[in-house]
């Protein structure tokens, strides 16, 4: 990275909840927000952000739960909840149009903002972000019987139950982190513990991620609206896959096909971060896109 200082850390509010973003100054550019993923934070963007904010205003939010974001105090972590303050976040900062750089998690979300409101989305990158495949979800939409909300309520009282994860040191929670995505180079694995990480009272490390975010919601809306949303979008999207990833191939399960407007790329040496693994090739990409 360079010398710039890094960015300012601003607050706004969604369902009474006092969400995090970063801003990267430079605010007569065009808007650009990047959105991460699942147990993930803002300043995981650093690399990207100080790439392009010279030629946009650069804003990467904390998802409910993530970060410097508050915790849901109920556990509500549903999609719901993730697109109402996606929706929330650009309605507070007054902008008509957005771009978007999105991953994962926050890929799924971003999808379905635009889905929803086509016109407020010039254009769209998804890093392996469109969710389960449709047979995955479709396993889970027929599940939704007491059986399966009784299994639900379980792994939320032994997440209720479940103390975080305790590093001694930083450097505990770094070399897990190596664990965790051995295509990380030192530095990187570093900046993402340094701003991943927080001080226990007892002088312990813990992931800044909320637990409950390990239980997924028993409500979502069924594939075919899903899809649906995916085919109102108008705006250009590039999805991007890293063929290391466990995540499969947009175009090998057919959901590409519901996108009117999309481009796949897919890369060699690179896993669910790709952004991170193939950084060069991601950014030449984006710019090329955006």
């Amino acid at each position: 990275m360079d010398s710039f200082p890094g960015p300012t850390s601003n607050r706004f509010v969604s369902q009474r909840l006092r969400l995090n973003y970063v801003d990267w100054g430079n605010p007569d550019a065009p808007p650009l927000i990047l959105q991460h993923g699942g147990r993930d934070h803002c300043r995981s963007w650093d690399w990207v952000a100080q790439e392009l904010r010279h030629d946009w205003h650069v804003i990467a939010p904390d998802l409910r739960g993530h970060g410097d974001s508050d915790w849901s105090p109920e556990g509500h972590y549903g999609m719901d909840a993730f697109v109402y303050d996606f929706a929330q976040l650009v309605h507070t900062l007054g902008y008509d149009q957005v771009t978007i750089v999105s991953h994962s998690l926050g890929g799924n979300i971003a999808t379905r903002f635009t889905g929803l409101y086509p016109e407020k989305v010039r254009k769209l990158v998804n890093i392996e972000g469109l969710g389960p495949t449709p047979e995955v979800q479709r396993e889970v939409e027929g599940g939704g019987t007491a059986d399966h909300l009784r299994k639900w309520i379980d792994e939320k009282r032994r997440a209720a139950g479940r103390s975080p994860r305790r590093y001694a040191t930083l450097r505990d929670a770094y070399e897990r982190m190596k664990t965790e995505n051995s295509f990380l180079t030192d530095d990187q694995a570093r900046h993402l513990t340094v701003h991943g990480a927080t001080r226990n009272e007892d002088g312990t490390w813990s992931w800044k991620f909320d637990n409950y975010l390990n239980v997924w919601s028993t409500g979502d809306i069924p594939f075919e609206e899903k899809a649906k949303l995916w085919a109102a979008i108008t705006c250009p999207v590039l999805l991007l896959w890293g063929k290391d990833s466990f995540a499969s191939s947009p175009a090998s399960d057919g959901r590409l096909d519901h996108f009117a407007d999309a481009a796949l790329k897919e890369y060699e040496n690179a896993g669910h971060w790709l952004h991170h693994d193939q950084f060069d090739r991601f950014m030449e990409d984006v710019r090329a896109f955006l």
